[in-house]
């Protein structure tokens, strides 16, 4: 498997996950952290192993602003430094791993990289969430690799054969569809299909009681290493826009790898119970089986290894993949 990117923003929860008191503990990029927030309420992450005997600090507890070893007692505080030591002084130099944390579009973001290099405007740019209305925010964990999930979403082209019972676009996608693949100054990769004149998915029939015929867009875009968005619109043919069917919608969908073979999936979804279970079904009945037996295929091997046969639909995912080899690269140079 290839190396995590290190000098990136990468979501580490959402914002509401962390308690105000106690903490969030998760693997992140293969290593254990734990989230929390200080007496005033500001996000921090601090490496979950003592430096000691390398027990979970999550097997022991906190006293206000101190996290305590539950094996010897060994004290740090937010910034991951040694400030309590049941023997004397504080040894010197004992230190746990503390990373830059910024809050914001209701996630706690964090910089796993050098530190000097983590400028918060580096940080995609994800403010329609804090444009929407009521949202519910949710993530699960998918047994693959990130970069799997990542071709996944940026070949919007499979939702006409994985999600014909979901979101599909009953073939209108190919008959009435062009795709246009454009990398943004901010180093975005973007992959656009425009659907002009076409009949309208099943499962937006009933929202056309008069019938007619639709315009519609599915547009999604990548940051890296792994943080992308989709959007989506359908309006009545021929208005450029200005009827639309549905109201625009925009939803992130954020990856964290856990571990090299599984990954953090943060998404939104509407409030109710059925928005959820809706998303349930296209993430982890649809999507996930088929790309667990995608990666079961490769038997872990790399993906340029298998020698893949490429589609002009892929572009955007080839894009993203190269990437971030140059990324991979810079860091390792």
């Amino acid at each position: 498997m290839a190396e995590f990117i290190r000098d990136a923003w990468y979501l580490a929860a959402w914002s509401d996950e962390v308690p105000r008191e106690g903490w969030l503990a998760r693997r992140l990029l293969d290593r254990p952290w734990l989230l929390l927030r200080d007496s005033e309420g500001v996000a921090a992450m601090v490496e979950d192993r003592c430096p000691h005997r390398f027990v979970p600090l999550s097997r022991g507890q906190r006293e206000g602003d101190t996290i305590i070893c539950g094996y010897h007692g060994l004290g740090f505080d937010f910034s991951g430094a040694c400030v309590r030591n049941a023997f004397g002084s504080p040894p010197p130099g004992a230190q746990i791993a503390a990373p830059p944390v910024i809050e914001r579009h209701g996630g706690l973001w964090f910089w796993p990289g050098v530190r000097d290099k983590a400028d918060p405007a580096l940080i995609p740019d994800f403010d329609f969430i804090d444009r929407a209305g009521p949202v519910g925010r949710s993530v699960y964990v998918m047994s693959v690799n990130y970069e799997l999930i990542a071709d996944n979403l940026l070949d919007l082209s499979h939702a006409e054969f994985l999600h014909t019972q979901s979101f599909g676009t009953n073939g209108s996608l190919f008959s009435h569809g062009m795709q246009t693949v454009e990398t943004a100054e901010d180093g975005a990769v973007w992959n656009k299909w425009d659907i002009r004149d076409a009949v309208p998915p099943g499962w937006a029939v009933p929202m056309l009681p008069e019938g007619g015929r639709i315009d519609q867009y599915l547009h999604i875009r990548w940051h890296a290493p792994s943080a992308l968005a989709l959007f989506i619109g359908i309006s009545r043919a021929g208005t450029e826009g200005h009827e639309m069917v549905i109201p625009p919608m925009a939803n992130p969908h954020i990856l964290t790898p856990e571990t090299e073979t599984s990954t953090h999936y943060f998404f939104t979804h509407g409030p109710t119970a059925e928005d959820e279970a809706m998303a349930r079904r296209v993430f982890l009945e649809e999507d996930e089986p088929m790309i667990a037996a995608q990666a079961a295929a490769m038997r872990g091997t790399d993906f340029w290894e298998e020698r893949p046969l490429i589609l002009p639909s892929d572009r955007a995912a080839i894009l993203a993949r190269r990437r971030l080899m140059q990324l991979r690269k810079a860091e390792a140079g």
